[in-house]
């Protein structure tokens, strides 16, 4: 890598830095405002919605990362030719093509970075924030609908946890036992539950129906135990949503989603979509190519920038109808999710081989 390559590295690096210095703060509020909806007298506080908020930023981030490409690209290298500097660097033998495959290089760069920060900064610390808040808004009284409904199946025996208290204690137990037949054999409701080591929970003021020979039987039980269902994961981990994962983890409930007959569908996509940003961030690096090379001695940067967020703004949505389509009629998860991306940075190629065939 010689001088010239390290200096458009420098400055693209610069750009980033730059439109993630515009791009986060602004979303930043968005998500403050978001949080304070939902701040009450009794439970969540708006203190506790700033800290959620600045504990979530490493997520804005990752969800920022192809619009920071694009923008800071835009930033980068448009200063450097309103400058005349890249003017004087292609002067040396540096082609578009060359140029690109820096810009490309310091968006992989780019992209590492911000897939190690997803797994090992942004997913734990979003859990974490979510776990703080469902435990203020657990302590107010006001707050029916708490939490997460979960659901679990093993062979003919199906359970449904409505939610988890602030202690991450299950409430709201009903376990159905099925016949061969698909006739309902046993049915159990527990109030709440204590979970034990090795699986096991105790279930708290039970009832408990069977059926024998047409006859309904109703037990009332102080406690129960009972053996889980809810296997691989934690109850905590089970109530998140699929943006907040690591890799690791979605693999392990996509694993558990199948090992108890629940559709994974939502968790592929997840996990695939994780691919699919980091393909999208490095064709939007690539598409800030063709804005500086259009006009290159025109000044008005601040035009690029406004088609750039335009640009930026109608991809996002755009991959996001695609990805919901996708989800709602259980298209196939690799296409759904590579295939925009991947067809994006194809003909951010094509654009850029056509400039340097020009120049």
């Amino acid at each position: 890598m010689n001088i010239f390559s390290r200096y458009l590295m420098r400055n693209i690096f610069i750009g980033f830095a730059a439109a993630a210095g515009l791009l986060i703060p602004l979303f930043t509020t968005f998500n403050l405002v978001n949080e304070l909806d939902d701040v009450s007298a009794g439970g969540y506080h708006w203190t506790q919605a700033i800290l959620i908020v600045l504990m979530t930023l490493p997520r804005t981030l990752i969800d920022l990362g192809p619009f920071i490409a694009l923008l800071g690209g835009i930033v980068g290298l448009g200063q450097l030719s309103k400058s005349m500097e890249l003017t004087a660097i292609r002067t040396t033998g540096f082609s578009i093509f060359r140029i690109a495959m820096v810009a490309l290089c310091t968006g992989l760069i780019l992209t590492v970075s911000l897939g190690v920060v997803d797994e090992w900064f942004a997913s734990p610390l979003q859990q974490y924030a979510l776990q703080m808040k469902n435990a203020a808004t657990a302590l107010d009284g006001s707050n029916e609908s708490q939490g997460n409904i979960l659901w679990a199946r093993s062979g003919n025996e199906f359970v449904t946890v409505k939610a988890l208290d602030d202690h991450n204690q299950p409430v709201g137990i009903e376990v159905f036992y099925y016949r061969p037949d698909r006739s309902l054999a046993s049915y159990v409701y527990a109030s709440h539950a204590t979970v034990l080591d090795g699986n096991m929970w105790t279930l708290n003021h039970v009832s408990e129906k069977n059926w024998v020979n047409g006859k309904e039987i109703v037990e009332v039980k102080e406690s129960l135990k009972w053996q889980s269902i809810f296997t691989g994961m934690t109850l905590e981990e089970l109530t998140m949503p699929s943006d907040s994962f690591s890799i690791k983890q979605l693999n392990q409930y996509i694993v558990y989603l199948k090992n108890t007959g629940q559709p994974s569908i939502e968790f592929n996509m997840a996990l695939w979509q994780k691919i699919g940003r980091g393909i999208l961030t490095l064709a939007m690096i690539l598409l800030a190519i063709p804005f500086t090379f259009t006009a290159p001695r025109s000044p008005g940067l601040g035009s690029r920038l406004a088609i750039g967020v335009i640009v930026g703004l109608l991809t996002y949505i755009s991959y996001q109808i695609v990805v919901n389509v996708g989800l709602l009629f259980r298209l196939n998860v690799e296409m759904v999710t590579i295939t925009p991306p991947a067809f994006l940075l194809i003909i951010a190629l094509i654009l850029i081989y056509q400039f340097d065939r020009r120049s």
